[in-house]
């Protein structure tokens, strides 16, 4: 678990300075990829305690699990937004940047003339982006979202869990999928920015984003008359394709995709060559009508083996399989430890954690992983680099502005 920061400007978003008043899950987890690429990304957090998702918990050496995954490699500059004196710093700041995020409450950008039009106005080269619950415009304009919330009004909940209980997703899929989308819309936006010219606002909602992952469930309940079933670690409309317990008592997981692997299956896992002709199970559709068939065929056969005796076997005959891990064991996956995905991150206090490398790797840039900033760390530098002398950072702090 070695490895330096990138120097920023080795990294493909070098020069780039991105401003976001940001807190949470979404918002920060796109600018943390950016950051990740080598933009300069300035944290703008409330005097005091900062953004709320630092006191989620205190599990990674006193520091939040949410925000030290999603605030390496920044600065914290902090303003109070309600006072002239900590929106004047703001726009000094947003003079100087190609990049605004923020995920204020509903209307609380519009208010403060932080709106995508009013920025236009005065910043005419900024890139804009909001992250909202369920759009700027609307009738739920208004309307707080969180993670759950969304995960509930779009039918997410429905689909997940067991026949006898719905359940959450267990990360925050709304957000991240709000994270994601505004990462590839600021990135979108930057090269129309440089190749025509044009500065394009970017918006992304948590409700739309999880519902364009919720298209295919959709079009399927919309074109079939209902929705697919609950139906715990199987799949809904593939057969099969779910978990099933070894004689060591571990859960297995394979998953069946065409007509050939269901072949192999039966005439070298199950030893039932007869059951590749047979019309319950001559189909996809078939074996996901007769899966309680289906079900106890594998399962009677995957009892009597241990785990690591059935996923040898279904390896060698070509059909995907993986063993269900707890976190810990994701944790020691010999994936991430056989390609080195573990980097030292400096934490505030001096202490370090272990964190993850971003999923995309780009030939010859190395993603920078720098420190997570205390609250504030940043505030006199930022300060300073805009012309302010320390008797003025002193009265702004002793006036709460900063």
């Amino acid at each position: 678990m070695a490895g330096n920061p990138a120097p920023a400007d080795d990294l493909p978003l070098s020069g780039i300075t991105v401003v976001s008043v940001e807190q949470a899950v979404a918002a920060p987890l796109a600018t943390r990829q950016l950051a990740d690429l080598g933009a300069r990304v300035i944290k703008v957090e409330r005097p005091g305690d900062g953004d709320f998702a630092r006191r989620y918990d205190t599990t990674v050496h006193g520091q939040s699990s949410y925000f030290v995954w999603l605030n390496r490699s920044k600065e914290s500059l902090t303003l109070d937004l309600k006072s002239e004196e900590g929106r004047g710093i703001l726009e000094e700041l947003l003079a100087r940047a190609d990049v605004f995020v923020q995920n204020l409450a509903p209307g609380a950008a519009a208010r403060m003339g932080l709106g995508a039009d009013d920025l236009a106005k005065r910043f005419p080269s900024l890139i804009p982006c909001a992250v909202t619950g369920y759009g700027s415009s609307g009738p739920w304009a208004d309307r707080k979202a969180y993670d759950l919330l969304v995960q509930c009004q779009t039918g997410l909940v429905s689909l997940t869990g067991s026949a006898q209980e719905a359940a959450r997703v267990g990360v925050s899929v709304a957000d991240i999928a709000a994270g994601m989308y505004a990462y590839s819309g600021i990135l979108t936006a930057l090269f129309t920015r440089a190749t025509r010219g044009s500065v394009r606002a970017v918006e992304v909602s948590l409700f739309e984003a999880l519902a364009e992952w919720m298209s295919q469930p959709a079009y399927y309940t919309a074109y079939s008359g209902a929705q697919p079933p609950r139906v715990g670690t199987r799949h809904a409309t593939i057969a099969p394709y779910g978990t099933y317990t070894a004689a060591d008592g571990r859960d297995v997981l394979l998953s069946v995709q065409n007509e050939r692997e269901w072949a192999a299956l039966c005439e070298r896992f199950l030893g039932s060559p007869d059951l590749v002709g047979d019309p319950r199970f001559a189909t996809g559709s078939a074996r996901v009508r007769h899966r309680e068939e289906v079900d106890a065929l594998l399962a009677e056969r995957i009892a009597a083996s241990d785990s690591g005796e059935v996923m040898r076997l279904l390896d060698s005959i070509g059909i995907a399989n993986a063993p269900v891990n707890d976190v810990q064991q994701f944790l020691e996956h010999p994936v991430l430890a056989g390609r080195d995905r573990w980097r030292d991150v400096l934490l505030p206090g001096g202490e370090t954690m272990t964190a993850l490398l971003p999923p995309v790797d780009l030939a010859g840039a190395v993603p920078r992983m720098g420190a997570v900033p205390s609250v504030g760390e940043h505030t006199e530098a930022i300060l300073a680099e805009l012309g302010h002398t320390p008797a003025r950072i002193d009265a702004l702090r002793a006036r709460g502005a900063v």
